[in-house]
């Protein structure tokens, strides 16, 4: 792989054999590097590619202005969700989710807090994404010593939907209100109450997602 640029010591962004940028981070792996130069494979610790080009040339300009921890931090997450809740995410996912640590470190860090509105609903019909939220927060709590409030939690699990469903951000804003009124709806029309801790329901909140990600898709 060739250098393109040089974006600190530790990260450089690069072509790969088919000439598709990608963004290399590695110790030292920066180090006197030029572009041109053919990177040293060795000392590549992990390749960030997203297979659109407008957002691999977004998320080389992010990682410029950011702190690599901050990209160690979302990597770090991203490889729990894959790994121990094999979660198929979106490539965007490295992008939106840097993106938006990299704001919520600085709202938090300045006393800012941003109440989360959907916060409910989100914790009782995507309750897997909200717990890698409040893995994130407690991660960013570990490393950075930056306390993040609940609501962060939540606003980070709509990044993992949106990941999963391949949608835009927007769109999974609306998902857990929409949720909510299709579930009040069945209630309403079928008069019965739903057993939320049944294997029917859940199945019911799947098929109702899928729904969902069909039409917005």
């Amino acid at each position: 792989m060739k250098i393109i640029k040089v974006i600190n010591n530790n990260v450089v962004s690069a072509l790969d054999k088919d000439a598709e940028e990608v963004v290399i981070m590695g110790k030292g792996i920066g180090f006197h590097a030029k572009p041109g130069q053919i990177v040293n494979e060795e000392q590549i610790e992990k390749t960030f590619r997203l297979e659109d080009k407008k957002s691999a040339g977004q998320f080389a300009r992010l990682v410029e202005r950011l702190p690599v921890e901050y990209l160690k931090l979302s990597d770090q997450i991203i490889t729990y969700a894959k790994n121990n809740i094999g979660l198929k995410l979106h490539q965007s996912i490295y992008l939106t989710l840097t993106d938006h640590i990299s704001f919520a470190i600085s709202r938090c860090k300045k006393g800012v807090h941003l109440e989360n509105a959907l916060l409910w609903e989100i914790k009782r019909f995507y309750p897997q994404e909200f717990e890698l939220g409040r893995y994130a927060v407690e991660l960013v709590k570990k490393r950075l010593d930056v306390e993040m409030p609940e609501d962060e939690a939540g606003f980070i699990a709509l990044h993992f939907v949106n990941a999963e469903y391949g949608t835009d951000i927007r769109d999974a804003v609306r998902f857990p209100n929409q949720m909510k009124e299709i579930l009040g709806i069945v209630a309403d029309e079928l008069g019965i109450e739903m057993d939320e801790g049944s294997l029917h329901y859940e199945r019911f909140l799947t098929h109702v997602k899928f729904l969902l990600q069909r039409i917005y898709r």
